[in-house]
């Protein structure tokens, strides 16, 4: 089996370069802040990023000026209101202008299975009486070929690294993902280089043991992090709960960019890695954030040769 665990810093050095589409996804579960803060540290310039919800990672990586685009779909910090530097770099050009594409949730669906599929496009009813065409030439309609009328159509997405974080995988890649799963699989498998980001690198008969959970396969993956607590202050499913305090932290801080430079300071580039980071933020506080436990009932998939 090939050993593909390096740390997170050679993982943005060597999988990250400047003008890259680069996908941190998540629905909400499992978004890697830890790998969106390296590539902030590394420095990275004129990126284009890629996200169904780009909420407080991409504010982040805005406010530190390395993305000169934004693909996305819904823009907020949820459940509390505007991404401040996302308005900042639109309307003031600062800390650098940013460009917009923005589709609905299903758009994006719709464009993620395309570049997972290797198709030219993939065809959705749901723009039909929307305005969003009108500012987005990327979105189209074709006659459908059954003669029920034309369709709205969106090209392919095929991201050039995914960062995708999961609860568990071996040293090959093979990821066990649960929970609200989003798109992880389909980014996985449209993206031309992927980094699965997990709490725990486990043995391969760990995962041999429940195949189901298997939702990328080794085959796709390039390279494999463990970096515990990875995706806070977003939420793992069993392993901790979202820090809604820091999303309320947040919201208060990137009000102005004299307060977002110093919150970049203190949470960014006044650490060093993840660890850093975590002993910043204090066992007490990640106690906290403790799930408890609730465990599925075992299954007997019979024994395998």
């Amino acid at each position: 089996m090939t050993n593909k665990v390096i740390s997170m810093k050679e993982a943005v050095s060597q999988y990250v370069q400047d003008g890259d589409m680069v996908a941190i996804e998540g629905f909400t579960a499992f978004i890697c802040f830890a790998a969106a803060h390296e590539i902030i540290r590394q420095a990275k310039q004129d990126l284009t990023l890629v996200r169904m919800t780009p909420d407080l990672v991409y504010d982040q990586m805005i406010a530190a000026g390395v993305a000169k685009k934004l693909i996305f779909s819904y823009l907020g910090n949820p459940g509390v209101g505007s991404l401040y530097c996302v308005r900042r770099a639109v309307e003031k050009g600062i800390p650098r202008p940013l460009e917009l594409e923005e589709y609905s949730h299903f758009g994006m669906v719709g464009r993620y299975i395309a570049g997972a599929s290797k198709l030219p496009f993939f065809p959705l009813r749901s723009y039909t009486g929307s305005d969003m065409p009108a500012v987005n030439p990327q979105i189209r309609f074709v006659d459908s070929p059954y003669g029920d009328g034309p369709i709205a159509v969106v090209p392919p997405l095929n991201p050039d690294v995914a960062f995708l974080h999961a609860q568990r995988a071996d040293a090959e890649g093979n990821t066990h993902i649960w929970g609200l799963l989003g798109m992880q699989k389909e980014v996985a498998f449209a993206a031309k280089k992927v980094v699965i980001v997990v709490e725990e690198v486990v043995d391969a008969e760990v995962i041999a043991r429940d195949p189901n959970r298997t939702l990328i396969p080794g085959l796709v993956v390039d390279a494999v992090v463990h970096e515990p607590y990875g995706a806070h202050p977003s939420y793992v499913q069993g392993y901790y709960d979202r820090d809604n305090a820091f999303y309320l932290d947040w919201a208060e801080s990137s009000g102005d960019q004299e307060k977002t430079e110093a919150w970049l300071q203190q949470w960014v580039y006044g650490v060093p890695d993840r660890e850093a980071y975590l002993a910043r933020l204090g066992q007490a506080r990640l106690a906290g954030l403790a799930p408890g436990e609730l465990f599925a009932e075992p299954v007997n998939y019979g024994r395998y040769q």
